[in-house]
């Protein structure tokens, strides 16, 4: 016995979150396309007169235009599901790949920037104020618009969360870039390049941590933090005939998506066990639940018998 969903075999018909995840699709396609202009527009400039923190800044957009470009196709397999009966989730978990990347790649540019940053440490190059200040503001202009577009999103999808992030974090860089041009304009301070590019890095490192440790909760299934699993438990052990309540597994699928299973053993000739048990689920916010009820007229006990 239990409540059962489909999980994307086969055709269905389009539902509030097929909309939602098409909006944020449209979103995220504006965003790259504006994100991949000013990528080329720094990239230019941060060759042309040496700069290592709009390199640095820059580096941090082409990992903008990875994350929203691998967001984008993880939003898409997701919305598009499976026609394929071996993913009967789907390619929900799409997005919780992309999150992985996403903060490898932040990981990546920051210690690049690191590394780059200590060998120049004793002799900073000249480097023209005008021209960083000037590339850092259309910069800093084109990631506040994309982090207004990306902003509600980025709650409801890892794929997003993470796009979101990065562009949030080059945002940051972006002000470090003007503070440095600004810097190096009024005061001749040639080191402003550098300890920009260094604060920008350190700036990213815990961001990205938090976004992987995100994505491997889920890819563990491990109970998300917001389910109380030991009360999830004893509200349905109080359930009236429930003897006993076993295998109760809680995780994530994706984003927004949480999943349970459970086994729950009844006494003889007790009626209506399913639906009382629905209705606690939900009250925990685990609407997707598949529940198993089992009575001891069938040789159960109601002691707790955990299989795996």
């Amino acid at each position: 016995m239990g409540h059962g969903h489909g999980h994307g075999v086969g055709g269905h018909a389009p539902t509030d979150r097929d909309e939602v995840t098409r909006s944020r699709i449209v979103r995220m396609s504006i965003a790259l396309g504006i994100i991949a202009s000013f990528l080329v527009l720094e990239v230019v400039v941060a060759l042309a007169i040496d700069s290592l923190a709009l390199l640095a800044d820059a580096g941090h957009m082409l990992t903008d235009v990875a994350g929203l470009s691998m967001g984008l196709i993880a939003l898409t397999l997701a919305r598009r599901g499976s026609t394929n009966a071996a993913r009967t989730f789907g390619w929900h978990r799409a997005e919780v790949l992309t999150a992985i990347v996403n903060a490898a790649l932040l990981l990546g540019i920051a210690t690049f920037i690191l590394i780059e940053a200590i060998s120049r440490r004793g002799d900073p190059p000249e480097i023209p104020g005008v021209a960083l200040v000037l590339t850092a503001a259309a910069g800093l202009t084109a990631n506040l618009v994309v982090v207004a577009m990306l902003r509600r999103d980025a709650g409801g999808s890892l794929a997003v969360r993470g796009a979101y992030l990065e562009v949030l974090a080059d945002a940051v860089g972006s002000v470090g870039v003007l503070v440095a041009g600004a810097s190096m304009l009024l005061f001749d301070w040639r080191w402003a390049d550098i300890v920009v590019a260094v604060l920008i890095s350190l700036w990213v490192l815990p961001r990205a941590v938090l976004l992987a440790a995100s994505a491997l909760r889920i890819l563990t299934q491990a109970s998300p933090a917001h389910v109380d699993v030991p009360a999830v438990e004893a509200d349905l052990a109080a359930l009236p005939g429930v003897c006993g309540v076993h295998d109760l597994h809680v995780w994530t699928l994706t984003t927004g998506m949480d999943v349970a299973t459970v086994h729950i053993v009844t006494e003889p000739d007790v009626g209506g066990v399913l639906d009382r048990a629905q209705r606690v689920l939900d009250g925990h916010g685990l609407s997707h639940a598949t529940v198993q009820v089992e009575s001891t007229e069938r040789g159960r006990t109601c002691e707790r018998d955990i299989t795996w």
